[in-house]
């Protein structure tokens, strides 16, 4: 009968045991400044301290788990910021969440997201330049094997595994937790690119 009983639970779950509601809880917090190896870079830091957020309050709601799908328009090569768009396709999942985590996926291997700088265009700039010094084209200085898509191709790959093709952002009380001067970048590594497809995933209460 306890066999019975068992295979029973294996197979539905039930084990008469009483199950909590998950709860989802977050906290914001500073850290203290911290120094830097030089005075100049000491006086810069010293500025501020880093405000952090883990993914103030805690729910007991029902959790969900909702996803969207969506393209961004094809975009010149470079480091685009692409908050707001994302945030629109966004609202009607966040909507009722207090708590909670967003992913957003691009699936794509020759571009790429990351969050910086959302005020100052030309940090966006910098940022293409670095870039192309780090992982240079053609031929000469690094001997690519990967060349049938045009020499822009495998550096774009490169750059695309440097920054990554996801990004995890809090969300609280229905909306996404970026710090003030932080805006999600689209980073498009290709001379002549195609739309990009993204997937969100919010979940949370």
């Amino acid at each position: 009968e306890r066999a019975r009983e068992r295979e029973r639970e294996r197979e539905t779950g039930e084990t008469g045991e009483s199950v909590s509601p998950m709860k989802c809880v977050q906290k914001s917090f500073r850290l203290p400044s911290k120094k830097r190896g030089t005075i100049r870079e000491q006086a810069h830091d010293g500025r501020r301290g880093l405000r952090l957020s883990c993914a103030s309050s805690s729910t007991q709601a029902a959790f969900t788990c909702t996803q969207t799908s969506f393209t961004l328009k094809a975009k010149a090569r470079g480091c685009h910021l692409v908050t707001g768009t994302i945030e629109e396709q966004l609202s009607p999942l966040l909507k009722g969440v207090s708590c909670g985590m967003c992913n957003v996926f691009l699936q794509h291997t020759s571009a790429s997201l990351t969050i910086n700088e959302n005020a100052d265009p030309s940090v966006r700039v910098d940022m293409e330049t670095f870039l192309n010094l780090v992982v240079p084209e053609g031929y000469s200085d690094i001997p690519w094997t990967h060349t049938m898509e045009g020499k822009d191709d495998m550096p774009a790959h490169c750059k695309s595994s440097m920054f990554g093709a996801s990004l995890n952002i809090p969300v609280t009380n229905g909306r996404l937790a970026l710090g003030t001067w932080q805006g999600i970048w689209l980073c498009e590594h290709r001379d002549h690119a195609t739309p990009r497809s993204i997937v969100c995933t919010v979940t949370g209460a």
